[in-house]
């Protein structure tokens, strides 16, 4: 007999309108592998992320108190009329890992912690608990770097001007110019005359500048708190890890400080005792710098009775981590540095051996950066993961992982106003024969060229030996499509971005974020919006800065931002849109301006192709021409860029660097986030790029691109220390006579 409990058997989606969805109503099989396809800016995102997600873990965070609720980000209930069935969702995206330098693979997976627990029972001499091998407590941390591996000392004479007074502005750091606060402190605290060249200061005067030890003191009748300047600068930038610097803060510590590998423990970032403590000769610093494929061999050697559940549960972790592509890396690997493909890797083995089920579990496109070899084990995966009794929701374009899928949801048919649609949804064969794009493209293959492309010259790679690289010297030859290809942490961004980054001609434009804040959009970070506030200027004899939302023109209610951001205090804060400019982000007087009709909240409105409409000549139409290019037609000028996925960052950035005089472009996986039918008009992009006299090196996964390339450099034979070599060059049809794994799949492809 079926109990009511079996038959909440979907998950239903009535009336979404989350961004561009119309109207959308839907059910999505619970227990299932669902994958949601469809051009970029369909509304895939807006469906799964922005309203299945959001609302699953909105509902969640109600359950908490309000005091807890007051740490936790906000989420604005998505504009939708129903969704019945939700279980609680966990989204593995790849937003890349916390940038702290105390976070590396070994902590963000918990092998760390199990290692070190099997070190304070195992480990000889014994030093005690498993505190005493970690790196980021008192009791384990190298006491001269603080358990950071690095020590860092600053350049005194890259900082002050010895010549100038402080009066004068001897400080060249951020924060410190003449009149601000940290600034004031220092000149008016009496230790030394705030007029006299630093160069004249007395030894003491120079001792208490630069070096002084936190001290009370009294300045101007006010009590504050005194550092020498380098203490000072120590604790408010260095302490900061560089990667979550703003660029101006970043550029300073590039000049005035040096990073250098800390002496007492040799990077290794534990003190004595911890490094004293060996397991068969082996101390944990040694394990953590093993390749984790190495690390799971030495682990499988040790068996005692006293931490046997404990091995096995490392042993697990491990061997999922290898499973899933990753064996190469290390586990102290700091967790910044991984790609964002890495970082939803990482990610997923923690959910792997989880004991929770009748979960749902969203990913993103999981099959970025990796090689068809390794998309295979990351399918077995997400299967694996769906017979555990969960719900998996997938955005992919990858058809290897459409093919597996229990259930198919195809959104469009356009994107941006012309999506929001669903176009289909079924299982595969029924997507096969929809007749939708996804289903038209699904078999679809790029050929072999007819014939090659012949080189213009060489560019030449001698003796790389950057990470696992041994000793590669290569030829990349001038003026055709070069697809540099292996399997994840085969060597390839190590060969291309190691030894081509910064040389003179090469264009190299990649996937990492756009710094910019949710007042950046394309049209400010192209420098449309520079020739539209001209246009309007001229239009109607005003001065340009009325028509920038970060200037004169802009809502004085919500600083033309056109959304107020409330703090409630113990509750989550909200976003409403700004009553007095109705998120129109100007004043009234501005929005009385038109050209040809429009104000200029209704140009930021139009989309790319409407845009190049009505901009049809000029520089604003050249910048337009480029954007609708590289397939990014779809975009709002005014969308904000954190709203941006790593594919569509990737061609904004083409699109600046295609209007530049470069002889040569390295593209970094630019296939990331495009759908198959999108794929064919990049590849014209790159085509045209080409026969306009330019070379074009891609590191790329996807078999349609190097079918369609002139030239391939495929890395390996493997991973880590089982790669790094080049294992073929030579044209696609030269490849598919060979016998490397990337050979099988493309031949596999290609028939």
């Amino acid at each position: 007999m079926n109990a009511v409990a079996d038959s909440h058997d979907v998950i239903e989606v009535r009336g979404a309108r989350e961004n561009n969805l119309a109207d959308v109503s839907l059910d999505v099989p619970k227990r299932r592998l669902t994958v949601f396809t469809g051009v970029s800016g369909s509304g895939k995102s807006s469906l799964v992320f922005g309203t299945i997600a959001a609302e699953s873990q909105r509902m969640i965070n109600e359950t908490y108190t309000a005091f807890l609720q007051s740490f936790m980000p906000s989420i604005g209930r998505p504009d939708v009329d129903a969704l019945r069935n939700l279980s609680a969702a966990i989204i593995v995206d790849q937003e890349r890992m916390g940038a702290n330098s105390r976070s590396t693979v070994g902590t963000a997976t918990d092998a760390h912690t199990m290692l070190r627990i099997v070190f304070s029972r195992l480990g000889q001499p014994h030093v005690g608990t498993s505190g005493a091998f970690s790196f980021n407590l008192p009791e384990g941390m190298c006491p001269a770097c603080e358990g950071l591996g690095k020590v860092t000392t600053i350049d005194v004479d890259a900082i002050v001007d010895r010549s100038k007074s402080l009066n004068d502005g001897a400080i060249d750091a951020p924060n410190y110019g003449v009149g601000t606060w940290y600034w004031q402190v220092l000149a008016k605290s009496g230790l030394y005359p705030a007029d006299k060249p630093i160069s004249e200061f007395t030894e003491q005067e120079l001792h208490d500048f630069l070096y002084k030890p936190t001290t009370k003191l009294n300045v101007g009748g006010t009590n504050v708190t005194y550092d020498g300047l380098i203490p000072k600068l120590q604790r408010t930038i260095l302490a900061k890890d560089r990667e979550s610097m703003q660029p101006h803060v970043r550029a300073f510590v590039d000049r005035a400080v040096t990073f250098a590998t800390c002496q007492d423990c040799r990077g290794a970032r534990l003190n004595e005792a911890a490094l004293g403590s060996k397991i068969r000769g082996v101390n944990i610093a040694d394990c953590s710098a093993m390749q984790i494929s190495d690390l799971a061999e030495f682990v499988r050697s040790l068996d005692d009775p006293s931490v046997a559940p404990l091995l096995a549960t490392l042993r697990d972790t491990l061997d999922s981590l290898v499973e899933i592509g990753l064996g190469y890396l290390s586990l102290d690997r700091e967790s910044a540095t991984l790609s964002g493909g890495e970082s939803q890797r990482v990610k997923m083995v923690r959910h792997l051996g989880s004991s929770l089920t009748d979960i749902t579990y969203v990913f993103d496109e999981p099959t970025v950066g990796l090689h068809p070899h390794d998309i295979q084990r990351m399918n077995n995966l997400l299967l694996q993961l769906r017979d555990k009794g969960n719900t998996v929701l997938v955005v992919e374009h990858k058809p290897e992982t459409i093919a597996i899928a229990d259930h198919v949801v195809d959104l469009g048919p356009g994107a941006g106003v012309n999506g929001g649609h669903v176009c289909y949804s079924g299982d595969v064969a029924g997507l096969r024969a929809s007749g939708t794009l996804t289903g038209r493209h699904l078999d679809h293959r790029a050929k072999l060229r007819p014939e090659f492309r012949s080189p213009k010259g060489f560019l030449t790679i001698d003796g790389a030996r950057l990470n696992n690289l041994k000793d590669v010297s290569v030829d990349l030859p001038l003026g055709v499509l070069t697809v540099v290809t292996g399997v994840a942490g085969s060597g390839k961004s190590s060969l291309i971005h190691g030894s081509l980054r910064g040389r003179p001609d090469v264009v190299t434009v990649d996937q990492s974020p756009i710094r910019g804040s949710r007042r950046s959009n394309p049209a400010t970070y192209t420098g449309l919006l520079d020739s539209v506030r001209t246009a309007f200027a001229k239009a109607n004899g005003v001065k340009a800065a009325l028509f920038s939302a970060n200037s004169e023109g802009a809502c004085t209610h919500c600083k033309g931002i056109g959304l107020v951001y409330t703090d409630l205090a113990m509750m989550a804060g909200v976003a409403t849109v700004c009553e007095k400019c109705e998120g129109k982000r100007f004043t009234p007087e501005v929005l009385r301006y038109t050209l040809r009709g429009k104000n200029i909240s209704e140009v930021l409105g139009m989309s790319v192709a409407e845009a190049r409409d009505f901009f049809p000549s000029g520089q604003a139409n050249a910048v337009l021409s480029r954007l609708h290019d590289v397939g990014l037609s779809y975009l709002s000028l005014g969308q904000p860029l954190t709203t941006l996925s790593g594919g569509e960052r990737q061609r904004l950035k083409l699109a600046i660097h295609m209007a530049e005089k470069a002889s040569t472009y390295v593209l970094d996986e630019p296939t990331s986030g495009l759908h198959l039918a999108d794929v064919d008009q990049l590849l014209g992009l790159l085509d045209q790029l080409i026969d306009a006299g330019n070379t074009v090196i891609v590191i790329e996964h996807h078999l349609a691109v190097m079918a369609h390339a002139d030239w391939i450099v495929d890395m390996g034979p493997g991973a880590g220390h089982d790669g790094g070599q080049v294992v073929f060059t030579g044209t696609p049809a030269e490849l598919v006579a060979s016998d490397t794994l990337t050979a099988q799949h493309l031949k596999e492809y290609l028939s």
